[in-house]
Order: C-alpha cells, then sequence, then structure tokens
C-alpha cells in the first residue's frame, strides 16, 4: 500500500522540459523551468529563501531591459509588452510561490537568474495560450536574458534591492527612533542626574543632555548610511560576462540605468568601469560596515537605557521602562527590559553579519566575486532587522519610558563628584580629602567640607549649585 507521500507524488502531473544538459521533469502547474528545477535538487541546503527584495530588483531590470532591447530593434513591440506586464506582476507580489531557492547556490546567482527568466517566459507562454516550457513566444535566455549575463545582472539586482531597502525601511526607522529620543530629550532637558565614567559616579549632567548624544548619534549614523548609499547607484549593467559588454550594444548599460532609474526614483547610473562593480562589490561592503556601526551605536544605547533602568529597587532605577510583558515564569510581578535585550541581539546579528559580507567581498577572483548570494542574503538581513528593530524599540520602550525624579535627585543629593566644582578653590588635593572624609564618615560633601574647615558655607553654597554644574561658566 503506498503511503500519502507517495500517492501524493503519483498524483502530481509533470510536464518534460530541456534545457542544454538534457530533459528534466518540472511540476505541471509551476511556472518555472529545467534550471531552476536542476538547482532545487542540486542545492537543498538550508532554510534561507532568496531574499524577496531580489524578484522586486530583478523585476525593474527585466523590465528596463525589455524596454531598451525594443528600441534597439531586438524585440517586437508585443513580445516587449509581454515581459513587462509580467514583471509588473512580479512588482506587485504576484507569483512569489515561483521563486523556490535558497540563497546557498551558485556564487554567481546564475540559478535564480535564470529562475526569473524561466518564470517571465513561462508566464508570457500562459498568457499567450502557449504550453508552459514551450518558449514560445519568448525564450528565457533568447529573450528575458537579452544584453544580460547573471554576473552584471545579480550584482544590479543587489545594488537596487539594498537601495530600495535602505530608502523606504532603514532610514524611515531610523529617523523614528531618533524623533523619539529627541523628545525624551527636549521633554527631560532640564532634569539633573548623575553622569558616570567608568561606571562609577562623576559630575553632573542632565538626562537631555545625556539623550542627546544618542540623537547624535542616529544622525552620524543616518549621515554615513546616506553616503554609502550613492556607491550603489553605479549599476553592473552592460557589463556581460565580464566587464567588455560583450552582445550588448554601446549604451546598452547606461539606458537601462536610466530606466530603472525612472522606475524608482533613484538616481541610478551605469558604472564607469564595469570591471571594477563585477570583480568586487565594495558597495554592497561599505552598506554593510555602514549598518555595522550603526549596530555598534545601537549596542551602546539599549545597554545604556537597560543599565539605567536596572532594579528597580536594589539597582540604579533612573529610568522607568514599559511594562509590555510579564518577565518571568516563576517571579510574580517581575519585568524585563525586554526591548533592550532584543535590540542588543539584533545588534550583535548585524555586525555577524557584516563580518560575512566583509569576508564575501573580499573573496573575489579576478573577473568575478563568487560570493554573490552570500552577500545580498547578509545585508538584506541586516537592513531588515535594524529596521523592525528601531521601530520596535521606538514604540515599546523610549516612547514609554519615564524617570525615577526622587531617586535621580536623591542621587544627586548624595553624588562625591560635585566635588570637582571645588578644586578651582581649594585645590585638587583638598577637594580629595572632602570626597574622602564624607564617603568613609557617610557625610553629605557639605558636611565634609564645613567639618574640615577647608571653606565657608557662604562659599560653598555659591559653587556647589548642580544647575552650574551642567552648563558651567567659570567656577570662581
Amino acid at each position: 500500500m503506498l503511503s500519502e507521500v507517495e500517492a501524493g507524488i503519483l498524483m502530481k502531473k509533470y510536464r518534460t522540459e530541456s534545457d542544454s544538459m538534457g530533459q528534466v521533469r518540472v511540476e505541471a502547474d509551476k511556472l518555472w523551468g529545467p534550471e531552476t528545477q536542476r538547482a532545487l535538487e542540486h542545492f537543498s541546503i538550508g532554510r534561507d529563501p532568496m531574499p524577496k527584495e531580489m524578484i522586486g530588483a530583478y523585476a525593474f531590470i527585466k523590465k528596463a531591459c525589455a524596454e531598451v532591447n525594443f528600441r534597439s530593434g531586438y524585440l517586437t513591440n508585443e513580445q516587449k509588452d509581454m515581459i513587462v506586464t509580467v514583471c509588473n506582476e512580479l512588482l506587485e507580489g504576484h507569483h512569489a510561490a515561483m521563486f523556490p531557492l535558497n540563497v546557498w547556490m551558485s556564487g554567481s546567482g546564475t540559478q535564480f537568474n535564470m529562475n526569473v527568466n524561466e518564470v517571465i517566459a513561462n508566464r508570457c507562454s500562459q498568457m499567450a495560450g502557449e504550453p508552459l516550457g514551450s518558449k514560445r513566444p519568448l525564450h528565457p535566455n533568447d529573450h528575458v536574458n537579452m544584453s544580460q549575463s547573471t554576473n552584471d545582472g545579480f550584482p544590479t539586482a543587489m545594488c537596487i534591492a539594498v537601495a530600495l531597502s535602505t530608502r523606504d525601511r532603514l532610514l524611515p526607522s531610523l529617523n523614528i527612533l531618533r524623533e523619539s529620543l529627541l523628545k525624551k530629550s527636549e521633554e527631560w532637558e532640564n532634569i539633573i542626574k548623575i553622569g558616570r565614567t567608568h561606571l562609577q559616579d562623576a559630575t553632573p549632567i542632565t538626562f537631555g543632555q545625556e539623550l542627546s548624544g544618542y540623537t547624535g548619534l542616529l544622525d552620524e549614523n543616518r549621515a554615513r548610511i546616506e553616503g554609502a548609499l550613492t556607491d550603489l547607484h553605479r549599476l553592473a549593467i552592460g557589463g556581460t560576462a565580464v566587464g567588455t559588454g560583450l552582445n550588448a550594444n554601446p549604451g546598452f548599460g547606461e539606458a537601462v540605468a536610466a530606466e530603472i532609474a525612472s522606475y524608482t526614483g533613484i538616481p541610478f547610473v551605469s558604472a564607469p568601469n564595469k570591471f571594477s562593480v563585477q570583480g568586487s562589490h565594495d558597495a554592497i561592503v561599505g552598506m554593510s560596515a555602514a549598518t555595522k556601526i550603526m549596530a555598534v551605536s545601537l549596542l551602546k544605547i539599549s545597554n545604556d537605557i537597560r543599565f539605567l533602568a536596572c532594579g528597580p529597587r536594589a539597582g540604579i532605577g533612573e529610568i522607568r521602562l514599559p511594562e509590555n510583558e510579564p518577565g518571568s515564569s516563576m517571579m510574580p510581578g517581575k519585568v524585563n527590559p525586554t526591548q533592550c535585550e532584543v535590540l542588543s541581539m539584533i545588534s550583535v546579528q548585524v555586525m555577524a553579519n557584516d563580518l560575512a559580507v566583509a569576508m564575501g567581498g573580499a573573496g573575489g577572483y579576478l573577473e568575478m566575486n563568487a560570493y554573490k548570494p552570500l552577500l545580498i542574503h547578509n545585508i538584506l538581513h541586516s537592513i531588515s532587522l535594524l529596521s523592525d528593530g528601531m521601530q520596535s524599540f521606538s514604540r515599546f520602550a523610549v516612547e514609554g519610558m519615564d524617570i525615577d525624579t526622587r531617586k535621580t535627585a536623591w542621587y544627586v543629593e548624595r553624588s562625591l563628584m560635585q566635588v570637582t566644582a571645588l578644586s578651582p578653590l581649594i585645590g585638587y588635593d583638598q577637594a580629595s580629602k572632602v570626597a574622602r572624609y564624607a564617603f568613609d564618615h557617610d557625610l553629605s560633601l557639605r558636611q565634609a567640607a564645613l567639618t574640615l574647615g577647608v571653606i565657608t558655607p557662604e562659599e560653598f553654597d555659591r559653587v556647589m549649585v548642580p544647575s552650574r554644574m551642567v552648563h558651567p561658566g567659570r567656577l570662581t
């Protein structure tokens, strides 16, 4: 008796397609063809699908190439229109299930490029009433892939996908987090707290000043990402197999880049040196490095806020974080800084992704880098994590966090490092004695200074004003 799986296999209908290596069985209802089917067999590795952003990026490329090839007289108007129609369907999210390949394939990404070519060609056959796999009225290589190679198409798609994801997801998410931190910084502008260096008490600062450091980091990261974005605008299309442009008309790359720019609103251009952008992918490596630096900043911000919120009674506890969910399966009433934790984990993952991108980018040989799928997988993963993570952190942590003003004021009152303001009057050594005496005898600085007789009460009260310390003039 047949098992359910065996019965299901027998019930499936197949068609036979052929490529340069022979015949291949493909499920009858699938739009992909023999090269995709071979890849499913030979690269059944992992659980990392090719990023969906690459489908849309390739749709822009195939659409633009069809338009330019039509204008050059190589495609009929009907052929061009059919390719454009299918590409528009892909851009609208249709046929997503027809792209089943995982990331781990040929280092050029050839199988994915052919997956796109086959889906477009078979969809055109479907629209024309021809059998799937007939390669009528359009052939996946001769028509859909006309004037192109995977070696210039895949890196072009990488640049498009990363540029669009950066513009549409990463930068807006960065701006959301920056604005929520800025709002808190302005709200807490005049609330004085104790600064800390080496995790030890230091001189006073305001919460507004502290958070302004975070908005400053995000401003710097935004500028860094925008700078890296410009390098992605130079596209490899037109270089074909090795950068020489064989089988593409002169000016093909420039015309296709202009079409893609008009579709996307991003100022893409044809790279002046195709050998540099096909043999290496430094623009991707540069953007990945920018995401890594952003992760470094976010890790600092999340760890700072987690540290300031620790407690609530046996820790610093200056900040109160929103209570979003129970924190323990055992300890009733416990609430944890989970948004800080998830942003920290995201940051570490992005740093790890960047290492893979850097190693892959450095691993190119001669006229082609064979780490393309790894590069795009990791950088788009980083952009996705950062985009979602910053929005989550803004919404569920920053917007609802508050200050424990009673505890904060108590820390300021008991701080020893305000003695720094006395140094210009009584000298470093005497000020040190005051701080040590106050600590050893559990006294306030005022009590210690007056007990030691190093300053008058009037002078102490004139100098020891925390609000002057956070915006100091000359404290004499």
